[in-house]
């Protein structure tokens, strides 16, 4: 009998640890995608512009991925449960800030910074505290459901938003923040963790030059729909007559080589680096990153792309865009939860290269579906092997990464997963984004020199205030501009019918890169290895 209480107890210990766990994944990633929809709303009320939010969302993006390698190895050094914790309460801090913010400087310095600088402490440590709650045959099913809360979130971000702003107000979403942290920080308690190592200091110039190369590296690929990957847009920065962005690429991957090279220094010196540069020769640890970075690529891809295609293209709401892609959270949470319980002896590689093509045939779907008649049922197949595709990957990564080293280590992986995961996903926002636009571009301004309607010197002028980049516009938006514009009827009639298959194809294209990139993602499956962490052929 006691035997049986004990079993159950230690159950349910371990189902709380884990939602614990779950619910500060989830947390971080929801206000990567909750405002999305709000942008508007929130500028209004701030008493800024759109691309002042626009650039708190940035800023935030920016804070985590500069901070991720610091707060891994913050874990190592107070504890991981103490980084969790503390962590917590800053980022509670900063959604309470911005829930009360009257102006866009508080606003940066809630959202922004403070929950950026919660986040890197926490999303390492949680990589960290999966790996001490949960022995390793269970800890693939832990790592997968963490993963999935995070991919849900981003899901239903825009959903949550959509609701929140239109019923209620969006402080409220940052309202609700706080008091599902005070929860996580109640249940925190729970959390077992080893000692934290014994180290006077921590390396101060790796931690600058860490976050000097990531931050500059990432703010490079954010700003390439406004400056262009290579050629420089009208009136964007440039320099040698190359845009800004690959300057500010080439200058944070030196930066991130000198940071490699001083860490090797300080380990042959015998002190404590910041990262040992001998874990990247691990092949499971560097097969695992390098498929991490692919997944949140291709997941930050189509969060970008199909969105887009059921609010703008569709004109449908937010509440209904949030329904179409539920589908998608279903398919993932299953493979995530299910997999490692029904198949807990599976390959990975084999679950990791099923997973990548399910994402590859997603996205080919979906491409092939989309046409002038298409509605918003078209998504529901593709989203559901892409939310397959996502569970699969989910389901093995965080536990192959983390089993690649002694568990001393989890910390460190998990600021190195984490600076992976937010490359992945801002290259795969940036990419699917460019992509899309100079798709759209070509084609509609192909269009209108091609249709008898349009007048030339209206062809020639388009061409010439459009060559930057065309808008990704609604029917109703560009009635509305080409009504304020004065425009004849018929030249109004064959501009819309220019902008309806000028989505299509900038959609499509969008669509394309991310399958070619889940093409390469399989050339590096190789490195995942055969067996499951802990198994006897491992």
């Amino acid at each position: 009998m006691t035997s049986e209480a004990d079993t159950a107890g230690g159950r349910a210990g371990a189902t709380s640890i884990l939602l614990t766990l779950a619910a500060g994944q989830f947390l971080m990633a929801l206000d990567s995608s909750v405002m999305n929809v709000s942008i508007a709303t929130v500028a209004d009320d701030v008493g800024t512009t759109v691309t002042g939010i626009q650039g708190a969302i940035t800023a935030y993006t920016l804070v985590m991925a500069m901070f991720m390698i610091p707060g891994g190895k913050v874990g190592a050094l107070i504890g991981r449960k103490r980084a969790f914790m503390i962590g917590c309460v800053i980022y509670g801090c900063g959604s309470l800030t911005t829930a009360l913010a009257p102006n866009l400087s508080v606003l940066l310095l809630g959202w922004s910074f403070l929950e950026g600088i919660g986040a890197a402490l926490i999303m390492p440590a949680i990589v960290a505290l999966v790996a001490g709650n949960f022995p390793v045959e269970r800890r693939a099913a832990a790592y997968g459901i963490v993963a999935a809360a995070g991919a849900v979130a981003i899901g239903l971000g825009p959903l949550i938003g959509g609701i929140a702003t239109t019923y209620f107000s969006w402080r409220w979403v940052f309202a609700g923040e706080v008091l599902v942290v005070l929860v996580i920080l109640v249940f925190a308690r729970r959390l077992a963790d080893p000692e934290a190592e014994e180290h006077p200091r921590i390396d101060l110039l790796g931690a600058v030059l860490s976050a000097a190369g990531l931050g500059i590296f990432v703010y490079g690929v954010l700003r390439t729909d406004e400056w262009g990957w290579f050629r420089p847009k009208p009136d964007a920065p440039a320099w040698l007559g190359v845009s800004m962005v690959v300057w500010m690429m080439l200058v944070g991957l030196m930066l991130i080589w000198l940071f490699l090279r001083w860490e090797s220094r300080v380990v042959k010196r015998g002190g404590e680096p910041l990262v040992d540069p001998s874990m990247l020769e691990n092949r499971q640890l560097t097969g695992g990153l390098t498929m991490f970075f692919f997944q949140y690529l291709i997941q930050m891809g189509v969060f970008f792309v199909v969105p887009l295609f059921l609010s703008v293209a569709l004109g449908l709401s937010a509440l209904a865009t949030g329904v179409r892609i539920l589908p998608l959270s279903l398919t993932l949470l299953a493979a995530a939860t299910l997999i490692p319980r029904f198949l807990p002896d599976i390959s990975p590689r084999r679950v990791v290269r099923l997973g990548v093509l399910a994402l590859l045939a997603g996205a080919v779907v979906l491409m092939a579906a989309l046409d002038a008649d298409a509605g918003a049922e078209v998504v529901t197949v593709p989203l559901l092997l892409i939310g397959l595709g996502m569970g699969a990957l989910a389901s093995q990564l965080g536990s192959v990464t983390v089993s690649a080293l002694p568990d001393e280590r989890s910390a460190e992986v998990g600021g190195i997963q984490n600076a992976v995961t937010n490359l992945g996903a801002s290259i795969g926002t940036a990419l699917a984004g460019s992509l899309l636009i100079a798709a759209l571009t070509s084609s509609f301004l192909s269009s209108i020199e091609q249709n008898p309607a349009i007048p030339a010197e209206v062809a020639n002028q388009a061409n010439v205030e459009l060559a930057s980049g065309v808008p990704f516009l609604s029917d109703a938006q560009l009635e509305t501009a080409l009504e304020d514009a004065g425009v004849a009827p018929d030249v109004a009639a064959a501009a819309l019918d220019a902008n309806d298959a000028a989505r299509l194809d900038g959609l499509q294209a969008a669509l394309a890169i991310l399958a070619l990139c889940s093409v390469v993602a399989l050339f590096f499956t190789g490195r995942i290895p055969r067996t499951q962490p802990g198994s006897p052929g491992s």
